[in-house]
């Protein structure tokens, strides 16, 4: 029977979820946008401080605790918040008596809303806009810088994200979600962005840039409940990652264009998930290492067809069974002959019978 095979090829704890860290320096406030749905870590200079919240949406304010369903405090007394949605932008701080409190003013962006462009093809990134006709708020995308190449030696690609801004005379710009609280807006140029280019690098052999560990894992796939999507340990839209199907390359370019058949990189998640459609070896590489490979197999009810074709050949496949006895008793008649030699060997120096010692493992 197939069985699920994982092999972690190191002494490192189990694989875990990458949390982004995002930190601010005691008694600041520090406004930035996000994106909804990837995972983050505000970190607190002050150790053993309290969390607190207000949301801008719902209104919603409060201390966190256990209670709080996708948000907890680690033991160094960091925020992990798994999953962030669209309603819980608004202010998080951490405080302790006696202490400055430091706050962040975070705009989740939906991430399922994201733009994406690539070098190579038509789409252009978007351009500003007004955000009201004959108002004076631009809405525009800040950039950040470019994530590295997401593979060395072979052609890559890397990309960065850009989050929705307003700005407007004389005053700071401010992430879109935090700006239309009050009076919250929708249209097609209130999102996010995400542009790809291709890229070349050279490896770096430093052997301490590795990860350290390799994930195998081999499975019954049934192409009737496809797609099924495959995950890429510790990747992250925040970080370069890529896949190989087959020893080929899946890329964004092929994405766009509809070229990565039966296969598909999940755009909300920023590559980090691959939906398949049909088995094949699949691995994915973070940050240009290597760090897992799935091996869907295709379950035996595919193998029908086939058998019922070897049925209707009764006289071949008897005679194919012949040979199968033969190996058989070969091998029963190896295992009785290697005993014999064994027995006569341990019987033939019965004054040296004290000196031996068999070990079994």
């Amino acid at each position: 029977m197939l069985t699920t095979l994982r092999l972690l090829l190191s002494l490192s704890a189990p694989v875990l979820g990458f949390y982004i860290p995002i930190s601010c320096p005691e008694g600041h406030k520090c406004q930035l946008a996000l994106l909804s749905g990837d995972d983050i870590l505000l970190e607190c200079p002050l150790s053993r401080a309290h969390w607190n919240y207000s949301f801008v949406i719902s209104k919603k304010s409060g201390a966190i605790n256990s209670m709080a369903s996708n948000m907890e405090i680690t033991s160094e007394g960091n925020l992990a918040i798994t999953n962030p949605l669209l309603s819980q932008t608004g202010l998080y701080y951490c405080w302790k008596e006696n202490s400055q409190v430091t706050q962040f003013k975070i705009d989740f962006q939906d991430v399922h809303s994201l733009y994406i462009t690539h070098e190579n093809l038509d789409k252009k990134p978007l351009q500003n806009e007004s955000l009201r006709v004959g108002g004076i708020e631009i809405i525009f995308t800040r950039w950040e810088t470019w994530q590295d190449c997401n593979r060395c030696g072979v052609p890559g690609e890397w990309k960065r994200l850009g989050y929705c801004y307003i700005a407007e005379p004389l005053e700071d710009p401010m992430p879109c979600g935090l700006y239309l609280a009050e009076s919250p807006h929708w249209f097609s140029r209130l999102r996010p962005e995400l542009q790809v280019e291709a890229c070349f690098v050279e490896c770096n052999d430093n052997p301490f840039a590795q990860l350290g560990y390799v994930i195998f894992d081999s499975f019954r796939f049934n192409e009737e409940l496809a797609p099924l999507s495959l995950p890429c340990p510790l990747a992250s839209i925040y970080r370069p990652v890529s896949w190989e199907a087959n020893n080929i390359s899946l890329t964004w370019e092929n994405e766009l264009l509809g070229k990565n058949y039966n296969r598909s990189l999940n755009l909300a998640s920023g590559g980090r998930q691959l939906q398949i459609f049909q088995p094949a070896t699949y691995r994915c590489f973070m940050e240009q290492e290597f760090i897992a490979q799935f091996n869907p197999i295709a379950t035996l009810e595919f193998l029908g067809p086939q058998k019922r074709e070897n049925k209707t050949q009764g006289p071949s496949r008897k005679a194919d069974s012949i040979p199968l006895r033969l190996k058989l008793v070969l091998l029963m008649g190896t295992a009785l002959a290697l005993g014999v030699l064994l027995f006569n060997t341990l019987c033939s120096a019965p004054g040296k019978r004290r000196n031996q010692m068999l070990l079994a493992k």
